[in-house]
């Protein structure tokens, strides 16, 4: 007597997760450079947004990301999630939120290198976002942008660096937010109702 057995593949569709991991880095952003730019004052307000917008929603698409087996788009979010993770707990302690003695044992520079290491991360990383669009390759450049301020600014460089650090944050914050929109309309319309930019096509796959 013969068998026989069949295997059927099943397919599970995920919606694309950067609209909603792009909203959280334009909303945190916003907030965020309201106080760099001196619009707004202090930090307490800002760490809410930096925890559940900043850390929470990228974590989420970065999860979302790694189910698609995009890892460009799963690590991108996955570290700047955890970036602003680091920062709302850098900020709480700066506030004394855990305690006098770790208030009284900070050392700025220390974020110095952390920003360092985010700048060359996200250099790579903006090397990768020439092939996705346009947008993001700029978003990419902007970060690059807050990354060599907030460095500098760090290790005491003069105050046009905090300003950089400033205006590319709020750069970041818009251009995301559009980014956002074109990520949900060009889907939701099945065309380009928002257009990105093709890639610049200076890296090809190898055939």
């Amino acid at each position: 007597m013969q068998t026989s057995s069949t295997t059927q593949q099943v397919k599970v569709l995920t919606a694309d997760p950067s609209a909603i991991g792009l909203f959280g880095l334009a909303i945190v952003t916003l907030v965020a450079s309201s106080q760099k730019l001196g619009l707004t004052d202090g930090l307490s307000l800002i760490i809410p947004w930096a925890i559940f917008l900043g850390a929470f929603a990228q974590l989420f698409a970065c999860i979302q990301d790694a189910k698609h087996n995009n890892t460009f788009g799963m690590t991108a979010f996955g570290a700047y999630a955890f970036f602003w993770f680091a920062t709302a707990s850098s900020w709480m302690v700066k506030m004394g939120v855990f305690g006098p003695a770790l208030a009284a044992d900070v050392d700025g520079k220390q974020l110095g290198f952390a920003f360092a290491g985010y700048l060359i991360f996200t250099l790579f990383m903006t090397i990768g976002a020439m092939e996705t669009h346009k947008v993001l390759f700029f978003i990419f450049v902007l970060i690059d942008l807050l990354f060599i301020g907030l460095t500098f600014d760090a290790f005491g460089a003069p105050e046009a660096f905090h300003t950089l650090a400033a205006y590319a944050e709020m750069g970041i914050g818009l251009l995301s937010l559009y980014g956002c929109g074109a990520a949900v309309l060009n889907t939701h319309f099945g065309r380009v109702f928002l257009p990105i930019g093709r890639p610049f096509g200076i890296f090809k796959p190898r055939g």
